[in-house]
This record gives C-alpha cells, structure tokens and sequence, in this order.
C-alpha cells in the first residue's frame, strides 16, 4: 500500500472497524496494551468510558492521532486477533475523505470530526479529493439504511403531502409516544404541526432495565457487575439525521410547512440539505418562502414603527460558523448562548448534550443550519440592533468545501474553529485569498499544538487580511460567559461596519453559480411562478387594482349586500307599499347583476382562471402559493407606506380629520389575497346565475359553470374557503351552494361532517390556535387578519370514521369581533351578531376565545355570544360551546378561577335575560336553559402563545400542550356525540347555511329562522303522530262499536251490572301511554335531525292527551246514547213479550182446531182460518200506542229559556218569530242589523263588507257543525230526547262566546235568527225521528211483521212438513242477514280510512304540510278561479268537499269497494261459522238453548233482533245440530244475497249513511286546529291536536281574502310575511281600530308564528294565483283590481309550482 494507506483505512473504515472490535474489545485493548501501541494511562482512561461505542471511536481517533505507523501497527494487532480482516478493510482505489463520525463527547455534539492531520494534500479544493462515485455509492447506503428503519422508503419516491400529515386519526387522542424507529419521522411531524416544542426529540421509549437484562442478583453472581458490555442498549437516531429524512420525503409543500412551524419554534432551519438523493446538496429558498417575520429595529424604536417581510427577501448580514479538524467544544451549544437573551436560554441548534444529540449522525454531515436574531427595538435587552443570520455547518469544511465556499460567498463573516492548523490545512486556507468575507478564528486551546497553529495563523494574517481582533482564543482557564460575551461584541462589530446585506434569494444566485440546487428551481415551480408573475406584475397600488381590475366585489358587491339585507329589513320603506317596495329592491338587485354580468374578465383574472383551471395539480399548487407570497408581499408594501403616511398626518398640526378617513379606507382596503380572486369568480358566477334565472341568456351560454367545481377541488386539497365574505359583509349564497355541491359529488356522496368553529375578540390568537390543533394554514399575519369566515375540510382517516362518526371535520374561522376597523360603524355590533349568529349555528362545537387581559371585552364577546346562543335553542339547535381563556399560565389557574367561573355564570345569566328581552321573548330564561354548560368541563385555561418576548421568543410548550388536551377532549366529545346525534352531510349544512343567513338577515331571528331540514324532521314526525293517532281512533272506534253492540244484547239487569265506564278508561289511557312511549322511542330513534324539533316533543305530548280527552268525551257520549236507546226499547220489549204470547197461544189453540176438523184444510183455507184468528186477537189485544210529542214545541220551551235573561226585546223578537217550524237552515240570510255598527260612513261601507263576509262565513260554518249534529243523531233511530236540544244550544252559544266571533261584533238579532233556523231545522228533523221510532217501535206495529213467520210456522206443523230447513233459512233471512248488514256498515267507514291511508296516495294525507300542498298543486293545474275562490273562502267546506270528491274518485271502479265489503263480510260469517260450532259444542237440547248461546258468543259483534229470533225459536224442534248444520249451508247464497244488494246501492248514499263516516276522519286529520293567519287567513299546518304555535308554510296576498283598501277600492295585495318585516301597520277589531306596527303583531296574536319568505320567490304561487285571476278575484269581491308591481307579471306557472315545492320542502 502507498504512504497514508492505513491511516486511510481507520478513516474510511471507521465503521466496519467499530463492529470489529465491538466483537471483543477487552481483549483487543489487552493486546494494544501488550504491544505498548497505548500506553497504561490511556488503558485506564479507556476503561472509564461508559458507553462501548464511545469507546471504541475515542480509540480510533487516539490511534490516528499517532500517525501513519501506529495506524499499521494496530491493523496488525487487528490481524493477528481476527485473521484475514485486513484484506476485508482494503480499499478498491481511491475514495473520498470521510469525515470520523465523532469519538468524544465533546466531539458527538456536533456528530462528526475530522483528523487533524491529512497526507496527499488533494489539489481541487472544490471538495472531490478522492472518488466521487464511491462516495455517492456510501452515502446512498447510508441514506437507504435510514430510511429502511425509519419505514421511510415507499415516501422515496411518493412524497408525503401535507394532507397525509393533517389527516385525523385514532393517534389525534392518543398521547403519543414513539417507540420504534418507524414512529420517529410521524413523532416529529406530529408534535411540530402542534407547535410542541420537543419534535426533535428522538428517544425511544422502553421498558424498564429489570425486564431486558436480567436481575441484580445474577449478574452479581457472575461477577459480571462491570464490563466494556455495560452500554445503553437504547436505539436513537440524531435529530437531524431524522429531520433530513422527513425533509427528503416530503413534498415541497410538506417542506414549506415543516420549516415555517420549525421558525415559529424557534428551531435552525436547514439552509442546505445534504446531497443525499441528489448530485449535489440543495438550498431550501422554497421551502422558507412562506415564513414572514416582523421586528421592530433601534432605528424605528423611537417612532414605536415595525418591519413586517418575508423572510427570503429580508437582506441581512449572514454570519458563518464552520469548524476545521476536530473540536473539543460544542460550536452549537455555544451559538444558542449567543442568540438565547440573558433570562431565557433557548437551543436553537441542536448539541450533544441535548436528548438523542450525542447519537451519531447518519446523513446529515454537510448540512447547513440557518437561524436568525430579530430586536425587538428595546436597546437594554436586545442582543443586536438589526436583523441578523447566523449559519451553522455540520461536518468539518474539509469534507464539505462546496457549502463552506457557499458560506464564504454569502457570509459578511465566517468563524472558523478550530484547535489546531496543520499543514495541509494551511494550504486549503490559503485558498480563500482575495475573498471579501471577513475570517474569524475561534481557537481552543485544549489539544494539539499551539505554536504550530499561531505559527500557522501569523502566515494567514495577511493572506486573509486578519486583525488581532479577529483571533478568539478559548482554553481551560477562559470563562465562558466572558467567552459568550467576547463573540457578541465581534458580531456586533461586524454588523455595525456595515457589511454586505444578503437575503435568500440572492443567496440562490450565488448557488447556482456554484453548482448547488435549489429547491424552488423545479420546472413547476418556475411555470407556476411565471403565470402567478404576469397576475402581480401589475399590481403596484393594491386599492387602486381591486377597485379597477376586481370590480364586482367593490361596491357593485356592496350595495348588493345592502339591497339583500334591506330586502328583509324594510328600514327605508317610507310610504311606499311593501310589495312595490319590495319589487323596486328585487329590480335594483337585478340591475345590480346585470351591471356585474356585464364586466368583462380582466387579463389578470383570466390568468388566473387558466392557472387554477388549467394547471396540472402540481403546478397549480405553486401557482397558489406564488400567488400568496406575491399579493402578501405587495399588500404589506402598501400597508407599510399607508401606516407612514397616517402617523405624518396625524402628527401635523391641525390634522385634516377627512384626509386622515380616507387614508384610514385606504389601509382597511390594502388587503389583498387569492381569496379576492376567488371571491371576484363566485361573484361572476352569482352575476350569471341571476341572469339564467331571469332568462336573459340560455344555460347552454353559461362561461362559468366550472368554476365551482375548480373551488370544489381546491378545498379538497386543502386551501380554505371563504364562506362569508368580511368586506361586505355578506354570503354569495349561489356560489358558496354550488361550490358545496360538487364538493358533495366529488366526494360520491361520502361527506359527513363535523362542524367546528372559533369565535373571539380580534387578535386573540383564534387563527394560531386552530392552526396549531389542526396544523391549518389560516392568515395570521399583520394586516392579514381572517375578515369574514373561512372553512378548511380536515379528512378523517378511514378507519377512524366509524369511531369519530364522520369523514370530515370542516373548521370554521371567523374574524374578530370588536374589530378596531369596525367599530365606528354603527351597525358593527350587529354585524358581530350577525357573525356569531351564523357561525354558531353551523357549528356542532363553538370555541368562544377569550384574552383574560381586558374584562370589558371579554363581556362583550359573551354578550354576543350568548344572544347567538340563545337564538339557536330557540330554533331547536344546541351546539357545544368550550370557552377558552388565552394567557393564563398558572398551574393553579383551574382552581383559582373557580370563583371567576362562578361569576361568568351569573354574567350569563344577565345576558341571556338581556338577550331574550332584545328577541321579545317574555319569559324568565337562565344560561342552562339553552346549553348543556358544565362550569368544570367546559372552560379551558391556556398559556400565552409566545415563551418570553418576540419576536425572538419560541412557541409557549404549555400553549401546545393545553391545545392538544383541549384537542384530544373535543374528539372525545365527538365520538360520544355520533352515538346520539347524526352529523351534518353537506347537502344539510347547505340547507343550514342558507336558512340561518336568510334568518340573520331579518332582524327578528328567532320568528324570521326557517329551515327546510327542520320542516322535513317536523313533517316525518306529523306523519308519524297521524299514523299513531288513527291507530288510537281507530281501536277506540272499534271498541265503541262493539260496546253499543254488546249494550244492546244486554237484559235489563246486564245493563245495570255494565263496567263499560272502567274498561273505556283503561282503553283510553293504554292508547294515550302507547303514543306517548312511541314518541318516546321516536326522538331516541336516531333519526335525522331530531335534535332540532326537541322543541315541539311538548306539543305532540299535549296532543296526545288532549286526543285522550276527545275520544273519551266521544266514547263516554255514544255509550251513554246506546245505554239510552236500549232502556227505551225494554219497555216496548216487555209489552212486545205479552203480546207474543197471546198470539203464540191462539195459533197453539188454532192448530188443535184444525187437526179435529174431519176434512184436510187446504193452503188457501189455512190462510183464510189464520187470518182470522189474527183479526180477532188483536181486536181482543189491549191497545198501548206510545205518546206521540209536539217537538218543535220542547225546542221552542228550551230556546226562550235559553234567551229569558236578554232583555225584553230579544223576548219580544221571540214572540214576533212564530213556530220554528217556519225556519230551516236554507232560509237564513245575512242581514245588515246583524252588524253591531258605530262608525264613520266611509269607514262603515268597508267594514260593513268585511265584517258581513265574516258573519256569514261564521253563521255557515255553524250551521254547518250543528246541522251534521243532527244527522248524527237522527241516524241513532232512537227516540227524541230533550238533552239534544240542549247541546245544540250549547254548540251554538259555546262558538258565540268565542274571542274571535265576539270581535266580529255582531247584533243580538243575529243571534236570536241564527238559534231560530239552526233549531227550526232540528224540530223538523227530530219531529221525523221522533214519529219514525213511535212506528217502528209500536208493539202491534211489530207483532205485524212477525205473522209471516207465525203464519209459517202453523202452516207447517197442520200439514206436518219437515220445516227445519225453512226456520234455518228463515232464521238467515230474517235475524242473520240485517245483523250482518249493520255489521258491514258500522265497519265500512272505519276500512275505507284504512283503505286510504295505506294506498299510494297516501301521502297527500301524511300530514297537514303534504294535504296543503298536494290541493294547491291540483289547483294550480287546473286552474280553475271558482276553486281557488271555495278554498279561500270556505277552507272548511272546500277541504271536506276535496276528501268526499276524493274518495268517490277512489272507489270510482266499484270493485274496489266490493272487494273491502267483501273482506268485511267474509271475517263475520267466519265468526258466525265459529260461533255456530262453538253453540253446538255446548250439548244444548232446544234450539232455544243453542240461538241463546249462538247471541252470547256474538253479543259483541251482532245485534240479532229479539222479535225474530222469538218467531224462530216457537214451535221449533228440530235438532240444534242439524239446525245449525241447515244454518252453514245457507251462509254462502247469504253472503252473495248480501253483497248483491250493497252492490246495487248507490256510493254516495252508501257512504252518506255510514255511522263511521271515512270523509270526516279523514278531515280531522288534515284540518288541524282550523285556526287560520290573522292577516291572510291561511290555514295553520302545525301537526298534533294541541300546539303551542300556528305557523303555516306560505302566506298568500290579502286581497285574496277580500281585503281592500278603503280609499281606492282596490284589492290589496301586500303578503303579512313580507309585511311583518316591514316598516308598515295594520289596524283592526282586535287593536280597536288603532295602527300597530306589524313587526309587533305578536303582541295582539301571541300565537302565532308569521314567518318572512325564505327567498325572493317563496311566494310566487300566491302572487302568479292573484296575477292570473286579479280581474275575477275584484269581481268575486265586489272590488277594483289590484295594481301588481310589474314583476309579477312575469312570474310563470313553472315557477310557481316550483316556489310551491320550495315552500313546502318538496323539491
């Protein structure tokens, strides 16, 4: 081998030699020992050494020291140890020189050192002294070795992006601790994007020393105590080593991420990375791009001003360290005393004695590590005056010349350290001749040779231009704060002689020259950066170019948000009528639009189109960020000018107050970011929307439809969206919705969400804190505060979204509230409310952000809030509220504020009484009535952000901490919450965000919120409490029919005995408990958006008790009626039994005197024979006729003592009136005295109209209730009885004392008339009752009906004929059949129901919303004006009208009907079959015994008429079971017989006399309460019998219900939902005849919610309904037209079936 071969071998060998004599290095010491190669001390210094591999390189290092022939004495030692290992250490040629990897501990904190003596001094300096390719071969070894035990290798190639790293995971809760290697790079990535300042620590953790080596005990025994073994057996890896393999992995992104969270802790940045994967190493100018920094200089510090720029273009003087041969002392340890203030040290570059430092480094040797000082402009504290870089080199500069020359190039001064200069070294230094760059030499005075070096130094002084002062020399006696302070003041010195200013960029001038990469130098990075280019090139006065070049969203965008928010406000209506008002609005909105679509695309806007439209994925990423940087840098330039400008002219004398406005609208409009760009797209969109709306051009003439789903795809990757606009305060609702949308498809559907948002106080840290729990990338900079909201999309990992509930969490961050900017505007607390409003509303978890500095606006923040949340219970919607209290950095903080929470309470509980008096809610309301708060849980106290004073203070390690506590207790919360609630999709937060701004927009929020998921929930549960409430009514109807059936197949003393009051109330109160353990089950369902209708649970539980009262009424009325009717017919009964027996007697006497009779008697004589037994016993019978009754004149007794106390004139009247019998409910007109009138004539002729149309619409109605009361009770067929007349007048005088009838103020007259044609009609229809029962029931009458049967039967048994098959059908005919028939009517009517309900059509009778819509789109289709007029006018009538028409059209095919009477009829007979089998099985010997038994078994089901059955049984003794067996055979010809004869029946009398009448059910399901609008008289759709509220889900125009103005006659055509918004008044009966304001109409009906239009074409049905039949409608009502604003002219019938669907949630 040549010279300096073996020396050669210990240095590139280095490792292959540590595993060596890591196999036995007691003995190879022994040996050394032996051959005095080291000499007894060293031996023994050897031994102390703790760790084996520190040993072992201290060895090495030892042994090259001595020289080439101690280098080959000891690879022969080597040799004879282990043979043939020399040959495996030979080198194949020449091989770069390798750095050792650090022997010392003082050496290890920089990781690697070189020899201190090299032979063959290389002649290129530019660093390739041996083979390159051998090198690059090692060093990609290296490379892959680490990234195989970090699993780094499959990110070689795929780079990590940075939404792999913000993904949420089940690792988002855990309190991580990485134990493998594989965990170190996630570790990092993961502590660093919460800003935890301790990702660069790379210890692993591991179990306990005990459960790895074994006990104390043993190795005692084994005398194994000590030992060159005894080593930490801990694997690490070094920081850096680490941080270069994340950095290689990355993409450039991911890069730019990691180093600007890396400056904001404070760590060195790498400046040039290693040439690890590429030919040379790489400057991260791209990287760095994104980190700004602000400062204040000594030279601003009087003026209090401050510098604000990104750091790549802030030039500065770099100061170089670098180190020459090996070192004793750490040169990074002594960099961070230099840069750390006196109180507060800090590492900014990582040393040997930081955890994992002293780990040998891998591939970080040649990195270059960049940190900076920054004053903060106090001289006492500051270190340097101005901003200054500081560069440190890893690695000896022999090994690395190119970044040492790098350094030399850009640096203002390099400090080389060193502890000796050899020869060679000198050489190499000489080199550096001519260079501009000021050389200082740190010299540690510890090892080597003094003389030499200072010898060596001396030679350099002029070659290198050194002074003494440049020498800072370092031994054992030097102090080092001294030391410290020395180099300080050299710095200064530097800085203060006005060296060469340097920033990054130019630094990458420089590289390029050299030969070095830079990152930013990538084909896509320089395509982006050209587009991005030709966009900011042009912009040079950022308010002059948003207003010239972003013109739709200056103040075209303005007075658009102006005119949407004045469209609900109506605040300078004036005298102008609402809808003309409303209509000048929606024209100027238009026109505003239109004068939007008319701009054309500016070239920069094009650009821009193209970059993010057009550019690979890639490229446009860059396209983004050169975007970014470029608007930021060009905004705060202008923002820097402006600020200089307002503090000149604010000092000057007499300052101008108008210069100094304009200038303070200059600096509020200097912000300028690619959200402007953004926002101007949405609003080219929303301008072209608005124009295809209208129909001014074709979709297929769209330009911009693809801009949506451009936006769709940028969120996806990352990039927050502006939700609500800040500048205008104002959401671009099309746009934000379309974005949304595509969005929604792009992710097939899959969008589960979570909603968080932040709210605060501005500058409070709401941005850095959820950049900080979630690693986003919300502005924070200076004038780069968040304006309006902004959402960013966080994925959630696939298999962390079953736990979590859903796939994403979208984040919401809003701008401040009391922001400065905004505070002198009037409405800035309102627009703070508006914010808070909607934010809260979208969000599932609310984060209130609180600074504990200043108490005044911590209790405006909390009134805002507060309001916001107590609006948002009110609408049915409780999110979460955590409040975090910013700067509170006191352990003990949680307990001593307990206090403190305790008052936040009670102050919340003053703003929420507040609050509510502001929403006009009069009730008492505390803080824990509109949240779940827990005083414990949910406050949070955090630290400051900053740990000391910035800018040169690192991120606060409590802050990070107490973020991640907070963060980890929110996922906790959401996993809870997904097991109760179903998250958002988007769809639904689309449906949210348009409801809650259109809500936000009115100023009555709480009356003025509606949304269309509610509706939806609201509706499904209407549907479901009308199933559950027919299937009540429908067992209580079946229990009743079966009650009156089994009451009348009671005896008298049955009857006595009943139970039925006991057994109804336990039917009724299982029903009600079923429907209320239903609801119950409902809202615990899981079904969607049940949280929201919470609020109405009270209504449906009121409606179900109040539905339990109704049918008890009803049940307990028709028992009592069937209990009536039966006590009458047992007297008739008993009288009918004496009869029967007389006659059964004389046809017995009969028969004898027959049969002795010599002569057979023929039929005909039989007859004649019978006919006049007959005669004679009825003459011989006792005639009992019942009484008959004058009705009329019982009615007329009870309607004067009715009226008795009314005075004489109402007597009188009676007395004029005659019999009742001269009025009927036909004759009734409506008469002008029926008015009780006292007004002025003009007033008088209108009022008179209007109160006319009432009266007699309620005079209809009545008739109309009392009238079906009578028919009801006719249908009974009972007898007369006076307590029918008392209800009716209770019906009557019950509607009478009403409220709204007594305002209708109606004459005495009026009423007298109306009980006079009601009860006229009653006593014609109940004097009919009465004679029809008298006949039907008259004894003799009856006993006629049977002689038939008698006559039959006397027949028979003279001629002795086999007469059991004649009873048997007789017994069909005359007691089976007309029981059977009533059985199929009794339950006809209650299967037509079910019939309906459970068909396809069903859904028009779900629910009153369904109903109400489903009528108007039949009206709307058929376009008939006479039914629009039927329905406005008489709801009731028209709805009963519709379902009877209904259900004639249903049953049109008369098979259908069959088939129902059919299925009735075939479950009977099976009954009758049963009960015919069951009467037999009884062994009964008389057919007497087996028809009781048959009765009792259907007692229930049957009524079978006494009379016949008594016909039946005389004289029959025929075998019950042959009887009963006749019986069967017959059943089948009766069913037919009967079904033949329901066939032949007409539907419509067939249905009219059913008891159960389907048509009224059906009504009492769809018509509800029957209130309707005060104002427009639209019916109330609130589902349940018993609500609170009447709300209704469209309004309509008044003069649709015959209002008109009193001075033009015209119709009125204004709609209450646009007028309770307005500034205008009513007046009526109920506020006697004085104007009030309609915003306040809740204060005359308190119950009833009037809602504004949800949109500009809510109420097109109505409005295209009036428009098409204005001129009807005025003569219908004896009115003028109405003068329409000329926008509903326009209005087709396309859109107003589709404002019908958008009304009623439909679509």
């Amino acid at each position: 081998m040549a010279t300096g071969d073996k020396y050669r071998i210990l240095c590139t060998k280095r490792k292959e030699l540590i595993q060596i004599i890591q196999r036995d290095p007691d003995n190879i010491l022994d040996e050394l020992l032996a051959q005095s190669i080291i000499t007894e001390e060293e031996y023994n210094s050897f031994y102390q050494k703790e760790d084996i591999v520190i040993k072992i390189r201290k060895l090495l290092i030892h042994i090259q020291k001595k020289g080439e022939s101690t280098c080959q004495q000891f690879l022969e030692c080597l040799e004879i140890l282990f043979p043939g290992i020399n040959q495996d250490l030979q080198p194949s040629g020449h091989v770069i020189f390798q750095d050792s990897k650090g022997d010392t501990r003082e050496e290890l904190e920089e990781g690697t050192e070189g020899s201190s003596s090299m032979e063959n001094e290389p002649e290129n300096l530019g660093g390739t002294m041996f083979s390159e390719k051998e090198s690059a071969e090692e060093k990609n070894k290296a490379l892959q070795g680490l990234l195989s035990k970090l699993n780094l290798q499959e990110y070689q190639s795929t780079k990590l992006r940075l939404r792999d790293v913000l993904e949420i995971g089940s690792e988002s809760i855990e309190n991580w601790t990485p134990q493998m290697l594989g965990d170190l790079p996630w570790h990092f990535l993961r502590k660093l994007m919460t800003l935890n300042g301790t990702p660069r620590n790379t210890s692993l953790v591991h179990r306990a020393y005990d459960d790895e080596g074994g006990s104390e005990e043993a190795q005692i025994a084994s005398g194994d105590v000590f030992s060159f073994n005894d080593t930490d057996n801990r694997v690490s890896l070094h920081p850096l080593d680490v941080l270069c393999a994340v950095l290689l992995c990355s993409d450039s992104f991911l890069q730019q991420e990691i180093l600007s969270k890396m400056s904001m802790c404070q760590f060195a940045l790498p400046l040039l990375l290693p040439a690890l994967d590429t030919p040379r190493c790489t400057l991260m100018l791209w990287a760095m791009r994104d980190i700004v920094k602000k400062w204040r200089p000594h030279s601003l510090a009087e003026s209090r001003g401050f510098r604000e720029e990104s750091l790549v273009l802030t030039a500065m003087p770099t100061i170089s360290f670098v180190r020459l041969g090996s070192c004793s002392f750490s040169k990074s340890r002594l960099l961070n005393e230099v840069l750390s203030p006196s109180q507060q040290h800090h590492d900014f570059f990582i040393h040997h004695d930081m955890e994992s430092g002293n780990v040998p480094r891998e591939i970080a040797d040649g990195l270059v590590e960049i940190s900076w000082y920054f004053p903060g402009g106090t001289e006492n504290s500051d270190l340097f005056p101005e901003p200054v870089a500081i560069t440190n080199l890893r690695g000896n500069i022999e090994s690395h010349w190119l970044q040492f020359t790098f350094l030399t190039v850009v640096s203002s001064a390099v400090f080389i350290v060193t502890e000796s200069i050899s020869e060679r070294q000198y050489t190499l230094l000489s080199s550096l001749q001519g260079s501009a760059t000021k050389y200082y030499f740190i010299l540690n005075c510890k090892n080597g040779n003094p003389m030499e070096t200072l010898e060596f130094l001396n030679k350099l002084a002029p070659v290198l231009n050194l002074s003494k002062s440049q020498l800072l020399k370092k031994d054992s006696t030097t102090n080092n704060a001294g030391f410290v302070q020395k180099l300080k003041s050299a710095i200064k010195s530097i800085t203060s002689s006005h060296p060469e200013r340097m920033n990054l960029e130019a630094m990458a001038v420089t590289a390029r020259e050299l030969g070095i990469q830079v990152d930013e130098d990538r084909k896509e990075c320089q395509i982006a950066r050209k587009w991005a280019r030709e966009i900011t090139v042009e912009i040079k006065d950022v308010a002059k170019y948003k207003r010239e070049m972003l013109r739709l969203q200056g103040d075209l965008w303005e007075e658009l948000a102006k005119v949407e928010k004045e469209l609900c406000r109506m605040r300078r209506q004036g005298e102008t009528a609402t809808e003309d008002y409303k209509c000048q609005l929606r024209e100027k909105w238009l026109e505003l639009r239109r004068q939007q679509d008319q701009c054309d695309l500016t070239d920069g806007l094009i650009k821009f189109i193209n970059g993010i439209g057009q550019l690979p994925s890639m490229e446009k990423h860059y396209f983004l960020k050169w975007m970014k940087f470029s608007l930021d840098h060009i905004a705060r330039d202008n923002l820097f000018k402006l600020r200089d400008q307002y503090k000149g002219k604010s000092k000057m004398a007499g300052d101008d107050p108008q210069a100094l406005a304009m200038l303070d609208k200059l600096i509020s409009a200097s912000s300028l970011g690619v959200e402007h760009f953004m926002r101007e797209l949405g609003q080219f969109h929303e301008a072209e929307c608005s124009i295809v709306q209208e129909g001014k051009i074709a979709e297929r003439q769209r330009q911009f439809t693809r801009l949506p789903g451009i936006a769709a795809n940028l969120m996806l990757e990352g990039f927050p969206m502006e939700l609500i606009d800040g500048d205008a305060s104002n959401i671009p609702l099309q746009w934000v919705t379309d974005v949304l949308t595509q969005l929604h498809a792009k992710l097939g559907g899959r969008s589960r969400m979570l909603v968080l948002t932040v709210l605060g106080v501005q500058s409070t840290g709401k941005s850095t804190l959820l950049n900080t729990m979630f690693g986003l990338q919300f502005a924070v900079s200076s004038g780069r505060c968040t304006r309006g909201a902004f959402m960013s999309l966080i994925k959630v990992t696939e298999n962390f979204q079953q736990e979590l509930g859903c796939d994403f969490i979208l984040v919401i961050d809003t701008e401040g509230l009391k922001a400065p900017e905004l505070a002198l505007l009037e409405d800035s607390y309102q627009h703070d409310n508006e914010l808070a409003t909607l934010v809260i509303g979208l969000s599932d978890i609310t984060i209130v952000n609180m600074a504990m500095e200043n108490a005044t606006e911590m209790k405006d923040i909390l009134q805002i809030v507060v309001h916001a949340f107590l609006r948002m219970e009110k609408i049915g919607h409780k999110p979460n509220c955590q409040f975090v209290h910013q700067n509170v950095s006191d352990v003990s903080a949680h307990e001593q504020n307990m206090r403190d929470r305790k008052h936040l309470l009670e102050q919340l509980n003053e703003m929420i009484k507040a609050a509510a008096k502001m929403e006009k809610l009069n009730k008492e309301i505390k803080f824990s009535d509109i949240m779940e708060y827990d005083l414990e849980k949910h406050n949070w106290y955090i630290p400051g952000l900053w740990h000391g004073v910035p800018p040169m203070a690192p991120v606060n390690m409590g802050y990070s901490e107490k973020v991640y506590e907070l963060k980890r207790y929110l996922f906790e919360f959401i996993k809870n919450r997904s097991l109760k609630r179903t998250p958002k999709d988007i769809p639904q937060f689309i449906e949210w965000v348009k409801s809650l701004w259109n809500a936000v927009k009115h100023e009555n929020f709480i009356f003025s919120f509606r949304n269309s998921l509610i509706a939806e929930a609201y509706n499904q549960l209407s549907v479901k409490y009308s199933e559950w409430e027919w299937d009540f009514r429908k067992e209580m109807h079946l229990w009743i029919t079966e009650k009156e059936t089994a009451i009348q197949n009671l005896s008298p003393d049955e009857l006595e005995a009943d139970k039925s009051q006991y057994e109804m109330q336990q039917k009724l109160l299982c029903g009600e408990q079923r429907i209320l353990e239903l609801l119950k089950q409902y809202f615990e369902s899981g079904a969607a958006n049940l949280h929201l209708i919470e609020k109405y649970r009270e209504d449906f539980i009121r409606s179900a008790k109040s539905l339990k009262t109704e049918l008890e009424s009803y049940s307990f009325k028709k028992c009592k009626e069937a209990i009536h009717i039966k006590k009458g017919q047992h007297k008739i009964a008993n009288i009918q039994a004496e009869y029967m027996k007389v006659i059964e007697g004389k046809v017995d006497m009969l028969l004898e005197q027959c049969r002795r009779k010599e002569s057979k008697l023929e039929n005909k004589e039989l007859e004649m024979e019978f006919e006049k037994m007959w005669k004679e016993t009825f003459s011989e019978l006792s005639p009992i006729c019942l009484q008959k009754h004058e009705i009329h004149e019982d009615i007329e007794f009870h309607l004067r003592k009715d009226l008795d106390n009314r005075g004489s004139s109402v007597n009188q009247k009676i007395q004029e009136a005659g019999s009742l019998l001269n009025y009927r409910i036909n004759s009734f007109t409506m008469r002008t005295e029926y008015l009780d009138l006292s007004f002025t004539s003009a007033m008088k002729c209108w009022f008179t109209k209007k109160q006319s149309q009432k009266t007699e619409k309620l005079a209809e109605s009545l008739m109309a209730q009392c009238n079906s009361y009578i028919e009801e009770r006719v249908y009974s067929k009972a007898d007369y009885d006076e307590t029918y007349c008392r209800e009716l007048l209770h019906l009557i005088n019950e509607k009478l004392q009403q409220e709204e009838v007594k305002k209708l103020q109606t004459s005495v007259c009026f009423e007298v008339d109306l009980k006079l044609h009601i009860l006229g009609e009653a006593a014609h229809a109940f004097q009919k009752m009465h004679e029809d029962f008298l006949k039907e029931n008259d004894p003799q009458q009856r006993l006629e009906k049977l002689k038939p049967q008698y006559f039959s039967t006397f027949r028979d048994h003279y001629l002795e004929k086999d007469a059991r098959q004649n009873r048997a059908k007789e017994f069909c005919d005359q007691c089976l059949k007309p029981a059977l028939m009533d059985y199929v009517s009794k339950r006809l009517g209650l299967e037509i129901v079910d019939d309906i309900l459970s068909s396809g059509q069903s859904i028009e009778y779900a629910s009153r919303s369904f109903f109400q819509f489903t009528v108007q789109k039949k009206l709307l289709e058929d376009g008939n004006f006479n039914n629009y007029v039927k329905y406005i006018i008489n709801y009731e009538k028209f709805v009963k009208a519709w379902i009877w028409r209904h259900i004639l059209d249903f049953y049109r095919e008369a098979e259908d009907l069959e088939d129902l009477e059919e299925e009735i009829l075939s479950t009977i007979i099976k009954k009758v079959r049963d009960a015919l089998e069951k009467a037999k099985d009884e062994s009964v010997m008389t057919i007497s015994a087996f028809l009781n038994n048959f009765c009792k078994v259907l007692q229930k089901d049957l009524v079978i008429s006494k009379d016949s059955l008594v016909g039946i049984q005389f004289k029959n003794t025929a075998d019950p079971d042959q009887f009963s067996t006749f019986i069967q055979t017959f059943l089948p010809d009766l069913q037919k017989q009967i079904l033949a004869e329901l066939k032949d029946l007409e539907i419509k009398s067939k249905l009219s006399h059913l008891p159960l009448k389907p048509q009224d059910e059906i009504f009492k399901r769809v018509f509800g309460c029957g209130k309707q609008c005060p104002f427009c008289k639209v019916p109330c759709e609130a589902g349940g019998g018993d609500h609170k509220e009447h709300f209704a889900s469209v309004h309509r125009p008044q003069g649709l219900g015959r209002y008109r103005s009193l001075v033009t006659e015209k119709l009125i055509y204004s709609l209450c939902s646009s007028d309770v918004v307005s500034n205008t008044e009513f007046r009526n009966s109920d506020t006697d005849w004085k104007d009030h304001p309609y915003k306040d109409y809740r204060q005359y009906y308190p119950h009833w919610r009037i809602q504004p239009e949800p949109s500009i074409t809510a109420s097109d049905y109505w409005k295209f309904v009036f428009k098409e039949f204005n001129q009807q409608f005025a003569k219908e009502y004896g009115a003028k037209p109405a003068n329409l604003p000329a926008d509903w002219q326009k209005i087709t019938k396309e859109q107003a079936l589709e404002s019908l669907k958008e009304a009623f949630t439909m679509k």
